[in-house]
């Protein structure tokens, strides 16, 4: 049997594993969220579901996948052989893919706009003809889908190198360029005319915003950023050395994440209010917004405001791949171990498998849009499907699974390092607390509300 590959380094770790919790979550999901959530205080409520709830899922994944030291379908037959804990192998394999299947057409629109950046479309019109450019282009029966395609052979080009070549290496150059990048795009987005009304938004809560929905997109964001309940972490884990420290990866991770995402927050939430645009106007938000940032640098600094677009849609494409690849590495790894494929060919499958579903996506915009599921275009109903029931499910089952199926000196043993970690050892009781009690009762209430 062929030796397992594992991350390089500590660092390798934390890259990898913040690469796939960052990325168009962040950039495309979660300003608009906060747009319809009231601001600021939905933040506040994002970043103590984040430390109180997804870091113990996390961490409870950490530990499958490191014990095992398997895929995710492996992992529950090596844990819990003969049991029917393998059904949640299954979903663990089937959610990352169904969801790269629809997020690759959102990192397909983040390929067009690169495109016209590179082509200076931005600084050659105006603001206000950019007004509809977004719903023109997604309407469009064929570029749309090119887009998709491309970007998804991109991502499964760069799975197909492996774990050190590909993964490791993708992940160690993409992640400081992008908190580069964008901190860049925050700085000159805050000093747009009008635009320290989003400042405030985003830093001045108003707890009377805050109902029960606040709470529950919070922690839906949270999980759907911090890749829980897909398999990524639990497959990725299985790539992390013995000698590694979970929980400093952990915290690096959700860390990482959480400063990102307060960081796409900056560079987004100003240049809405700046532009007159409704902050809660849903996932088309940073695509209406951005051109109209790089348009009204254009009427005063036009070569400045090229580069701007251009390394901004950079970013947004660096950050959608950190986390497809990601979304297709479980599905590879199951493949490879399970079934015997060679990693190419794996590959290969779930480009045309993916593909081909999120097609289907990318024409509910134009030619399909009268397709409903549920009363829902097929893009919604598979973004909708994931959220509500996919992500919350796995991550449900997850933590019953290591509070209440694993054996707690086991469960112990790999969160501590056979107790050799002290700082672990202190924070264990906490955090399998958090995991055995708090965390299901707050993924249940959050699973049950979806589905109400």
């Amino acid at each position: 049997m062929k030796e397992r590959e594992n991350f390089g380094s500590r660092m390798a770790v934390i890259m990898a594993l913040a690469g796939s919790a960052i990325g168009l979550g962040n950039i495309w999901r979660f300003p608009y969220l906060v747009g319809q959530n009231g601001g600021a205080a939905f933040v506040i409520v994002y970043i103590i579901a984040t430390l109180f709830i997804s870091l113990p899922i996390f961490f409870a994944e950490s530990v499958i996948g490191r014990r095992s030291g398997a895929n995710c379908r492996g992992a529950m037959e090596r844990l819990a052989p003969g049991t029917k804990w393998k059904w949640m192998g299954f979903l663990m394999v089937f959610t990352p893919l169904w969801i790269v299947s629809y997020y690759s057409v959102v990192g397909g629109w983040s390929l067009e706009y690169l495109v016209q950046a590179l082509r200076l479309d931005f600084i050659h019109t105006t603001p206000e003809n950019l007004s509809g450019l977004f719903e023109r282009f997604i309407s469009r029966p064929y570029a749309p889908v090119a887009y998709h395609l491309a970007f998804l052979a991109t991502t499964v080009t760069i799975v197909a190198l492996g774990v050190k070549s590909g993964i490791e290496k993708f992940s160690k150059i993409c992640l400081p360029v992008l908190f580069v990048l964008v901190v860049v795009i925050a700085v000159f987005s805050t000093t747009l005319p009008g635009a320290q009304k989003g400042v405030a938004y985003l830093l001045k809560p108003d707890f009377s915003k805050v109902t029960l929905k606040t709470c529950l997109d919070a922690l839906g964001q949270s999980f759907y950023s911090l890749s829980l309940g897909m398999g990524i972490i639990i497959t990725y884990s299985s790539y992390v050395s013995k000698k590694e420290n979970l929980l400093v990866s952990g915290v690096g991770t959700a860390v990482s994440d959480l400063l990102f995402a307060l960081l796409a927050g900056l560079a987004i939430m100003p240049a809405v209010f700046a532009a007159g645009i409704e902050p809660g106007s849903g996932p088309g938000l940073i695509f209406d917004t951005l051109p109209y940032i790089f348009a009204q640098m254009g009427l005063q600094m036009p070569w400045l405001s090229s580069i701007a677009a251009i390394l901004f849609f950079v970013t947004i494409l660096f950050a959608a791949l950190t986390s497809s690849v990601s979304l297709i590495e479980v599905g590879v790894a199951y493949l490879t171990e399970e079934k015997g494929l060679k990693r190419g060919w794996a590959c290969v499958l779930l480009f045309f498998l993916c593909g081909a579903v999120g097609v289907l996506c990318s024409l509910s915009f134009g030619p399909l849009a009268g397709t409903k599921v549920f009363g829902l275009g097929l893009f919604d109903f598979a973004d909708t499907f994931a959220s509500n029931v996919l992500l919350t499910l796995g991550g449900l089952l997850v933590v019953l699974f290591v509070g209440w199926k694993m054996a707690r000196p086991d469960v112990f043993d790999e969160f501590t390092n056979g107790g050799t970690k002290r700082a672990n050892v202190f924070w264990f009781k906490f955090f399998y607390f958090m995991i055995r009690y708090v965390a299901p009762v707050g993924v249940a209430i959050l699973f049950i509300s979806n589905l109400l």
